[in-house]
């Protein structure tokens, strides 16, 4: 192995199998991991065993797992250059998951802020699960042995416990454990409901108006955009503060066409916001449109998304093996080969 070959960049990342994409999964995450493959090793994780720390159906589970695989291929992540697999396949994460949290002390967990939320909207089927995910979490990303982690602001703190239990663990067992660095993108991070402009783009959004899907069709999409809100005051300006849904459909314009904000405001002066939803909608749909006809194409074909999984799954479990054969070593275990 050549010292270049050595020194490549190993990215991971992981996302739950929880329906339809929409805009802001696709502009604050996917698209930018689709940046990182060229030169580096990339591991994209559909993580279902995170997905069943909440009430579930097994068969929705299942087929949400194709429909993540299929939008992700869709979306760019090509199977070639990339590792596509899923997490309870790979043997390793619940194993470490329970070594990690043997360190972890529990006050750490309960301060989680995600686990607080959580909590609170699932009073009635609060779990350990709930509690100990952000051990395995941190299982996922150390086990890969990972340089970046693309993840999005709300998971700075999960990164910040994942560092925490990697320097624990090394300290009390000699280094093992890389300490991974957290990847943020720079623009396109945060898209906002189009109807309540004070809150992210979410698929749980009561008002669905608010929420683009990568899979949604040129009306749909065209329908959206036209009934964003905006404001009274007239004229295309970026004010987050005074004009939050104008700026949000800026934001969005900005991280698809790549132009500057300072670009769309001249662009569309003296002009009403017709005109510039109008222009949103037809850069949103022209953007999206080969991303949901091969979206279309792939979820039709589930022999070639379990091939993908399999064929990415047995790369992301060659790579598990090589760390935990040294963690079992170093906390006692015994293999019989």
């Amino acid at each position: 192995m050549n010292g270049e070959t050595q020194k490549k960049q190993v990215v991971l990342t992981c996302a739950q199998p929880t329906g339809k994409l929409h805009l802001g999964n696709y502009l604050g995450a996917v698209k930018n991991w689709v940046s990182l493959m060229e030169g580096r090793e990339c591991y994209f994780g559909v993580v279902d065993m995170h997905a069943i720390t909440i009430p579930y159906v097994p068969a929705e589970l299942r087929k949400n797992v194709y429909d993540c695989a299929a939008q992700y291929i869709a979306c760019g992540l090509d199977p070639d250059k990339c590792n596509i697999f899923l997490q309870s396949s790979v043997v390793g994460h619940a194993e470490l998951a329970w070594i990690l949290g043997c360190i972890c002390p529990i006050g750490n967990l309960e301060r989680m802020t995600q686990y607080k939320d959580k909590a609170r909207k699932h009073k009635d089927a609060l779990n350990s699960g709930l509690l100990y995910y952000p051990v395995l979490m941190a299982a996922d990303i150390l086990i890969y042995d990972a340089d970046l982690v693309p993840v999005g602001e709300d998971q700075k703190q999960h990164i910040e416990l994942t560092r925490d239990l990697a320097q624990k663990f090394n300290f009390k067992y000699s280094d093992t454990f890389k300490l991974p660095e957290p990847y943020i993108p720079q623009s396109g991070a945060r898209v906002m409901s189009l109807q309540t402009p004070a809150s992210k783009m979410s698929k749980s959004d009561p008002n669905q108006s608010g929420t683009l899907y990568i899979t949604d069709s040129a009306d749909t999409l065209r329908k959206k955009i036209m009934s964003a809100v905006t404001d009274s005051e007239g004229g295309v300006k970026y004010a987050p503060d005074s004009k939050p849904g104008v700026s949000n459909l800026m934001g969005i314009f900005s991280a698809i066409t790549g132009k500057s904000y300072a670009e769309i405001e001249n662009e569309f002066e003296g002009k009403g916001y017709g005109d510039f939803k109008k222009s949103v909608a037809d850069a949103v749909i022209s953007h999206l449109e080969p991303v949901r006809l091969r979206y279309e194409e792939i979820s039709s074909d589930k022999k070639y998304i379990e091939e993908v999984l399999k064929r990415g799954g047995e790369a992301a479990q060659r790579r598990a093996n090589r760390l935990m054969s040294k963690v079992f070593r170093k906390v006692g275990f015994m293999r019989f080969e």
